[in-house]
């Protein structure tokens, strides 16, 4: 009969763990998770992330508890640093993604892009959505589909259970009108 897991040393449950008992892992995680947590919710501030790390602490010991080594420390404190450890990583890959982030945006401001030019972006779109309203029915379902949903011609045929011929006929079609449309509006094409 096996010794209840309540029972076993710290180094005994990493053998049990490595024997795949998953009772085992649950006891380590009785007496630490709550550690490895509190760690990882100081280190990075936010719970949900903290409960990552916990998350990535156990399941490392479960598929490598034999990096666990009693005669160099209890588990607590192995836990406790590899906790640490990922908290410290998470925190840093944040820092450096908000940098990132940062950086960009003043690059993207400084690179010119103002006020008139959103403006006009903005005018063009809705002189588009004027001149795709105005399509008949069946050519802007096949413009739709094809331009701003990314399909195929085939797929588009399939879609809207039409031959090919006459899918692609009616977004030549209608781009010919939208085309027309935009120029009488002044958007001229590239």
């Amino acid at each position: 009969m096996e010794t209840p897991v309540r029972d076993l040393s710290d180094a005994q449950l990493a053998v049990a763990i490595g024997r795949f008992r998953d009772d085992a892992l649950a006891e380590a995680y009785r007496r630490h998770g709550g550690a490895v947590f509190a760690l990882a919710r100081r280190v990075t501030g936010d719970s949900g992330d903290a409960e990552d790390v916990t998350q990535e602490v156990f399941l490392r010991l479960w598929n490598q508890p034999d990096r666990f080594d009693a005669d160099r420390g209890s588990m607590r404190s192995f836990l406790l640093a590899q906790s640490h450890g990922k908290a410290v990583d998470l925190v840093r890959s944040r820092t450096a993604r908000a940098r990132r982030e940062e950086r960009d945006a003043r690059a993207t401001a400084s690179a010119g892009y103002d006020l008139e030019h959103e403006v006009w972006d903005l005018a063009v779109a809705d002189q588009v959505a004027e001149a795709m309203a105005a399509l008949p029915d069946e050519e802007r379902s096949a413009i739709e589909l094809a331009y701003f949903r990314g399909h195929t011609y085939r797929e588009v045929a399939v879609l809207l259970e039409q031959p090919e011929g006459t899918v692609k006929s009616r977004i030549r079609n209608g781009l010919r009108r939208m085309k027309g449309s935009l120029s009488e509006s002044g958007v001229r094409g590239s």
